[in-house]
């Protein structure tokens, strides 16, 4: 059993070395290369001995006999809680970030495309965007068609073009005339608005227009909203996957397979995202991610939010030997850049105000 006992100084420093290091070059570290190339004013066979016990402590593996260690899932998950260190922009990834914003605000889709592209750019990661689900959508167009007597079939055309129908039970028997009139005031009171600006005002309008047959606007109000409010499935969209080919934590063939097949049911991961802390970046590591194939890696995300609903995401994939400090600091940049454009209040230019504590699990 693994003793959760607290690091000394000391231990922190060689952990955070041995993280940087490994990051960088994706072996394992022994004490010759730490005394060489991180300048850590400790001789070998001390930093052997605190190596020894943060590999006992469970912060860092040793992959073989002979070979130096590597940090482990719990290694990493206290590098990015406790010693990782703020990145900082620098102005020709904030130009390349801030060109994506050239977007109209109202073109969400189109600044998520745009923001994976350039995080896949600066990163040298694999990047995901959720687009968000049509929340309110409006009927641009109603087409009203009786069936019989007391049943009448809806047609409403959608703001994308989308086609959506629903039969609609009567209380009593409609007439053609009736039908038509029913689809000329829905067009008048209806058409072009989102659902949640049908107030009871404009039913009531609607009502007094329909005359005797007043009872089919609360009919087809109600079946409106119960047709074009059933949920849409997100859709997960990823950028540069062949980025993770580079890194040999994927070359096991089977290993990357599974996480292709995950990446492309797409259900889960959007369930996952969909339920994750709203406030911050998340970083899930390794066994932290509830998707099975994806358990030697690290996701990190933030979600886009407006006026309190997730409207979408977007996020980095890559093996747990992550540029955690740059990975966070861009998701954060641009989410909240993208939360800033739809909401009507951008960050200052160049800002980054990305806490070293950002990242956690949700």
């Amino acid at each position: 059993m693994v003793k959760k006992v607290e690091l000394t100084p000391r231990k922190k420093t060689i952990l955070k070395a041995i993280v940087n290091t490994h990051i960088s070059n994706g072996e394992p570290v022994g004490s010759k290369s730490l005394t060489t190339n991180q300048q850590i004013a400790l001789s070998s066979a001390t930093i052997r001995n605190e190596m020894a016990e943060l590999e006992e402590m469970g912060y860092l593996e040793q992959p073989h006999t002979s070979a130096g260690r590597i940090p482990s899932e719990m290694g990493y998950r206290f590098y990015v809680d406790n010693l990782l260190q703020q990145y900082k922009l620098t102005a020709g990834e904030i130009v390349k970030l801030n060109s994506m914003l050239k977007a109209k605000a109202a073109e969400l889709d189109r600044l998520l495309d745009n923001a994976s592209r350039v995080m896949t750019a600066l990163t040298g990661y694999t990047s995901l965007s959720v687009k968000p689900q049509n929340i309110s959508p409006s009927v641009i167009k109603f087409s009203v068609i009786r069936v019989d007597g007391i049943t009448l079939l809806l047609v409403m055309i959608l703001e994308a073009g989308t086609v959506k129908t629903s039969y609609m039970s009567t209380p009593s028997e409609v007439d053609d005339e009736a039908a038509l009139k029913l689809q000329n005031v829905l067009n008048h009171h209806i058409a072009g608005q989102p659902m949640e600006q049908v107030t009871l005002p404009v039913m009531m309008a609607a009502e007094r227009e329909m005359g005797e047959h007043a009872f089919l606007i609360q009919s087809a109000i109600k079946c409106i909203y119960d047709t074009i409010s059933e949920p849409e499935h997100a859709d997960l969209r990823l950028e540069g996957i062949d980025r993770l080919l580079q890194y040999r934590e994927y070359s096991d063939v089977m290993r990357l397979r599974g996480l292709l097949g995950a990446l492309e049911k797409k259900d889960e991961i959007v369930s996952m995202i969909s339920g994750a802390d709203t406030d911050k970046v998340n970083v899930l590591i390794g066994s932290e991610n509830a998707v099975d194939p994806m358990k030697d890696s690290t996701l990190v995300f933030k979600t886009i939010t407006q006026d309190g609903h997730i409207v979408g995401a977007i996020g980095v994939i890559g093996p747990c030997r992550m540029d955690y400090s740059k990975v966070i600091t861009t998701v954060d940049y641009l989410s909240r850049s993208i939360n800033g454009l739809i909401g009507g209040a951008l960050p200052p230019p160049g800002e980054n105000e990305n806490d070293p504590n950002n990242g956690g699990s949700s």
